[in-house]
């Protein structure tokens, strides 16, 4: 199938061509026949399956027909998009810049973090397309900067996530100066029940689309763990650099001054990192994103901020440095790699404290991860205690030469 068969508009499918886009994910294949009929949509879609052009190609292009049929002398608001974080609202609006640049929409991208004025005297000038993070919206809708009287098409993305951040009251609140009469498309990577709720109370008679649950990993993503005592994690890290096949490494840890420290370490090794978290400035944060992606930076020292949501083109490796308390946090963070048919490497870092945790991530997936053996810094004590599949332990010469293999371009699908 090919995007002109999901009757994409012409404007649109140049749009998608300069991107080099030309087969639609599943996800993209499901949706956007049911959203251009003006259905309202159930997603269940984690990141990295293409989720995000599921839903914004066909709504610019029902947002572009509306308009050439009504010529308004101004932009009306007529599409929100809810997003948890700052980094995925900037994804988006990226994404409809890059898919929307041959049509006469305005939109803007709206956040906390950062002074107000400049999203302030964007909707004074007229938005078709506004996509915001919960707070900041609500504060504009409070100072009577913003109406949603006038909204049509609305989503939200990323439902679970802000579930986790504690945004679901701020949604209701939203949600509630929003038209009883709109098409609603609703994602979100996992169901727990009060998103079933939320789900069930927004959506009228919905498609429902379901594509990866989130219990599944990418099949194109080599996993493994390594044994190592937590003083000795550092020094594996640097061990694991030597090898020059990791252009970009994007490294997880589960505490904001973890990263700074880890990030400050690996300076001091000569290693050119950068550390992202919620206490670092938009401005900071953006720049080391861009940095990563440029390739400036060859390592990313993250929280779980940048675990979802975050779209970086041909990521090959993603660290655990820690492991994370929640297993589906591990799912996501993977994902970071390994995207829109990619090849990718998710090695994580095991210490004693750990081990709860590995087990409780190998019982979501359903899979045992390859242990890694006979490196520098092994634990032979901890193996004792776990029953590793035998064909997936490997030393960490044969590790490292599985990580060696050509990449051919890819196109990352927002």
């Amino acid at each position: 199938m090919t995007f002109k068969e999901l009757q994409l508009i012409e404007p649109v499918l140049q749009a998608l061509s300069k991107e080099g886009y030309t087969t639609p994910t599943p996800v993209q294949a499901q949706s956007i026949p049911a959203i251009l009929e003006r259905r309202d949509l159930l997603g269940c879609a984690q990141t990295g399956t293409g989720k995000t052009a599921a839903f914004t190609l066909p709504l610019l292009q029902l947002m572009f027909e509306e308009k050439q049929q009504t010529r308004p002398a101004h932009p009306q608001l007529h599409t929100l998009i809810l997003t948890p974080t700052r980094e995925l609202a900037i994804q988006i609006g990226e994404s409809i810049a890059a898919y929307g640049r041959y049509l006469p929409l305005k939109h803007h991208v709206v956040f906390g973090g950062v002074p107000q004025q400049a999203q302030v005297n964007a909707i004074k000038k007229g938005l078709d397309i506004i996509v915001a993070t919960p707070g900041r919206l609500l504060d504009l809708m409070q100072q009577g900067v913003v109406s949603l009287s006038s909204i049509k098409y609305f989503v939200l993305d990323e439902a679970d996530r802000m579930l986790d951040m504690g945004f679901v009251q701020d949604v209701k609140r939203i949600i509630a100066h929003l038209p009883h009469q709109k098409q609603t498309l609703f994602f979100s990577a996992t169901m727990p029940t009060e998103i079933k709720h939320l789900a069930s109370i927004l959506l009228r008679n919905p498609v429902k689309v379901e594509v990866t649950p989130v219990s599944s990993t990418a099949e194109m993503i080599q996993q493994s763990v390594y044994y190592v005592e937590k003083h000795h994690k550092q020094s594996l890290l640097l061990e694991l650099l030597k090898d020059g096949s990791i252009e970009t490494l994007l490294v997880f840890t589960q505490m904001k001054h973890a990263a700074d420290k880890l990030c400050k370490q690996l300076q001091k090794a000569g290693i050119n990192a950068e550390a992202i978290h919620g206490n670092k400035s938009q401005n900071a944060r953006q720049a080391a994103l861009k940095n990563f992606k440029n390739r400036k930076t060859r390592v990313l020292v993250a929280t779980d901020i940048a675990a979802r949501g975050i779209d970086i083109d041909e990521l090959t490796h993603v660290l655990n440095y820690e492991l994370p308390n929640v297993p589906e946090t591990y799912v996501h963070r993977i994902g970071r790699t390994g995207r829109a048919g990619a090849d990718g490497t998710a090695f994580s870092f095991c210490d004693w404290s750990e081990k709860t945790f590995l087990t409780d991530i190998q019982k979501l997936i359903n899979k045992q991860i390859p242990v890694v053996k006979g490196h520098e810094f092994d634990v032979p004590s901890m193996h004792a205690v776990t029953t590793p599949a035998a064909s997936g332990s490997s030393t960490f010469r044969n590790f490292s030469s599985q990580m060696r293999r050509p990449r051919g371009r890819t196109f990352t699908q927002r």
